[in-house]
């Protein structure tokens, strides 16, 4: 493995837009199936390298050919106090990748979703560029600086984490914020637009959680 390679981890979820992740994808991504994310590995065409999780979402013919492609499986009880997703993410930082994509952790079980989103603050994730992206929308932290890539009309909302974010200061947006604060109560971070390709936002205190929605890929296909 080398500093390069990154990690694109699939879920058991709603895979928004296969062809978009299908785009996204680079030869050399270390592809993990997450119990019954692998269907959505299928669907874009590709394999994966691991497969993690208790499993109960596969078959056992489906097992038995895994096993016969050589594909490593990591198994776990059912019954444990993490989700599958929280088990793949801590293997995977642990494996030394420092770019990691999650695939089809949106949609479907609300409850699901917002856990998907609250491990984005995980521990182990905290230096790492970790971000869900179902081809329509990636959602990420910002704990100090980052440049968003996009095209013009691609909307970008702000949302603060923990109470308050602080100096906030944006270019490239439409309504830029200028060493401001966003708070978990207010909604004044949400639908802001890019006016060109790339957008730069960075915080001063306070982790800044940011939701970037291709243009014309707001409402489902």
């Amino acid at each position: 493995m080398t500093a390069q390679n990154r990690a694109v981890i699939f879920v058991n979820g709603v895979l928004a837009d296969a062809e978009a992740v299908r785009r996204q994808l680079r030869e050399e991504d270390f592809l993990v199936a997450v119990d019954g994310g692998l269907k959505n590995i299928q669907a874009v065409g590709a394999q994966p390298k691991l497969v993690i999780g208790d499993l109960d979402s596969l078959p056992e013919g489906e097992l038995q050919a895994l096993r016969s492609a050589d594909i490593a499986l990591e198994l776990f009880p059912r019954e444990k106090d993490e989700t599958d997703l929280e088990l793949a993410l801590e293997k995977i930082a642990a494996m030394g990748f420092a770019e990691i994509r999650v695939v089809a952790a949106l949609g479907g079980r609300l409850d699901q979703t917002l856990a998907n989103l609250y491990l984005l603050e995980l521990p182990a994730l905290e230096n790492l560029d970790v971000r869900l992206d179902d081809g329509r929308e990636e959602i990420f932290i910002i704990r100090d600086r980052i440049e968003i890539h996009g095209q013009p009309g691609d909307t970008v909302s702000l949302l603060a984490l923990e109470g308050c974010s602080r100096g906030i200061l944006t270019g490239g947006l439409r309504y830029p914020l200028k060493e401001e604060t966003l708070c978990q109560n207010r909604s004044r971070g949400i639908s802001n637009e890019m006016l060109g390709d790339a957008a730069v936002v960075q915080v001063r205190s306070g982790p800044l959680l940011c939701i970037h929605t291709r243009r014309g890929s707001a409402a489902p296909g």
